[in-house]
């Protein structure tokens, strides 16, 4: 299944004709999360056409063969999914209707709904950390196991990662910072309906990461570097590296380099447009080894979405 998009002799056309496919996606996965997919191809036959047109649904004698791309590994993969892919058609439509001078204003500048689906798609991102990283670098876990021992969430937002980090390390008092105050606003309410056992461990304040003047303070930093500015991430830098106590580990989310100029280009104007920067995961590698940080590693998440990159800080200072 699959293939190339034909673009015809009038690709505007083509091209708005998958903003439908898009949302036909994001619909049928939205209404998978609380019911089989098959019931919901079937029940909506105009919809499930656009996905067959596309190759992403083929019908066969037991019903329908799916894309792979279309079914998420589990019921939390395929939540995130559906935000993140929320978020991104949300900020499409506020490009499309905003004019040049809305570029790069932030996130500030996004509707609430936005900064919600963007915010709640990093779930899958802690999850990630959780499961995965946290257990393969070495001593992470063990810190983490320590009574006490604080964790840096960076760019918090509405404070989905930091709840799934408090979640996952019983032990852990999580600082989310953010310089949005009014993300923090729907961060707190966001806390307000999760586990109180958990939220009692997660903590939010409004704080530039390019002002933090905490030392050797935070056994695992989360720095969602996409997100910031190629001035406030060179900023920021070498004072979340000086936070962490030494032989302490700093992971940060990168966008992964596209191997297609459609998706590259696509990539560097929303980074920038929404005031952040266009590092990739290498970009990422080199600027965290210039700080004097140490055993580089690498993680891809899901496919198209963040690789980490995770680094320590010399246990000898």
């Amino acid at each position: 299944m699959g293939g190339a998009l034909p673009f015809g002799e009038d690709p505007v056309a083509t091209l708005e004709a998958a903003v439908w496919v898009m949302a036909a996606v994001v619909s049928t996965q939205r209404q998978a999360l609380s019911e089989p997919l098959e019931d919901v191809l079937a029940a909506d036959a105009e919809r499930t056409a656009v996905l067959e047109s596309v190759g992403l649904v083929r019908r066969d004698a037991d019903g329908f063969a799916v894309h792979p791309s279309l079914v998420p590994a589990d019921a939390l993969t395929a939540r995130s999914g559906v935000e993140a892919k929320l978020s991104s058609l949300r900020q499409a439509v506020s490009a499309a209707a905003s004019d040049a001078e809305a570029a790069g204003l932030g996130w500030g500048a996004q509707a609430d709904e936005v900064l919600l689906s963007q915010g709640r798609a990093s779930a899958a991102t802690g999850r990630a950390l959780a499961g995965k990283v946290v257990p393969a670098l070495p001593g992470c876990a063990e810190r983490l196991q320590a009574e006490g021992s604080r964790v840096l969430d960076v760019g918090t937002g509405v404070g989905a990662l930091a709840v799934v980090l408090a979640a996952s390390f019983p032990e852990v008092r999580v600082e989310g910072i953010d310089v949005l105050e009014r993300a923090l606003d729907l961060a707190r309410a966001e806390l307000s309906a999760a586990d109180p056992a958990v939220t009692a461990r997660v903590f939010l304040r409004r704080e530039n990461a390019a002002e933090l003047s905490e030392e050797e303070r935070y056994e695992l930093i989360w720095l969602p570097a996409p997100f910031l500015s190629e001035e406030a991430l060179r900023a920021a830098l070498p004072r979340l590296a000086a936070a962490l106590v030494p032989g302490a580990w700093l992971v940060a989310g990168t966008n992964p380099a596209a191997d297609d100029v459609l998706r590259r280009s696509v990539g560097r104007w929303t980074a920038t447009r929404g005031g952040g920067n266009s590092f990739d995961t290498a970009r990422m590698s080199e600027e965290l080894v210039a700080l004097g940080l140490e055993e580089t590693r690498t993680f891809p998440t899901v496919p198209g979405g963040p690789v980490l990159v995770a680094a320590r800080r010399p246990a000898g200072r």
